[in-house]
């Protein structure tokens, strides 16, 4: 009897250690979620996840002394991803919301962003946003876009889709009128498609931040000072020119 409750004793303090030991082996570690479909700020080239947002967040727990362990998700899954603790940041051109803040926290904005429309070459019939109202208009699920047009341009005809560049196929192929996304994405296609343009009054004036878990303040907190650092020793900048300097012209 002594060796069967020997036996349980090591089992339930095997119990509480290993969690223990699970997170002190990944506390070099910080987990980052990101949808790798939006370039310049995550993307998949030659087999490598790479961009802006990418190359940021390395540098930024470089500076933490931390690794990072990428997760590769669908957009609309970057917020519960957080929530149901998957995962400690989503790095993936997030818009900082207050709706989003209710659930997770946000760093300090790390580039300014906002929404703007596009169209194909030849389209004159959209020149401000108050053109898309009885129009078909592509979004992405799970961002800023979708609500946006929900609160401001109800009489839209939203057309939902999985994939940033589903929306500009649509849009190519005439199955939509336009299409609503981040700016320095838009430029980006736009410059390489003569095909679609960018309409120049912008939908709406945005800021980026990452997004992190609510229980983790600290690594919030650590992640500011890091961006903080970044700027003064040049980094971010070197980063901004690299893959944002050409998609803000």
């Amino acid at each position: 009897m002594n060796h069967r409750r020997f036996f349980i004793a090591l089992l339930a303090a095997a119990g509480f250690v290993m969690p223990m030991l699970a997170k002190a082996q990944s506390a070099g570690v910080i987990r980052v979620a990101t949808d790798a479909t939006f370039p310049p700020f995550e993307f998949s080239k030659d087999g490598k996840r790479t961009g802006f947002d990418v190359e940021l967040v390395e540098t930024l727990a470089k500076t933490m002394g931390k690794k990072v362990e990428w997760t590769d998700i669908d957009f609309k899954g970057l917020i519960p991803g957080l929530v149901s603790k998957r995962f400690d940041v989503a790095a993936s051109a997030i818009y900082i919301t207050e709706d989003r803040r209710k659930v997770v926290d946000f760093t300090d904005p790390y580039y300014p962003g906002g929404l703007v429309m596009v169209v194909r070459s030849g389209n004159t019939t959209i020149q401000k946003p108050a053109d898309m109202v009885g129009k078909k208009v592509a979004v992405q699920v799970g961002t800023k876009s979708v609500g946006y047009l929900k609160e401001f341009f109800p009489q839209v005809e939203r057309v939902e889709v999985e994939k940033n560049q589903e929306m500009f196929n649509l849009v190519e192929i005439g199955r939509a009128d336009a299409a609503v996304t981040g700016k320095p994405a838009a430029l980006q296609y736009a410059k390489a498609r003569p095909g679609v343009k960018v309409i120049d009054k912008q939908v709406s004036i945005e800021l980026y931040g990452l997004a992190v878990r609510k229980d983790t303040p600290e690594l919030t907190q650590a992640l500011n000072v890091a961006l903080k650092k970044s700027k003064l020793d040049g980094s971010y900048d070197r980063l901004v020119k690299k893959w944002l300097a050409a998609s803000a012209k």
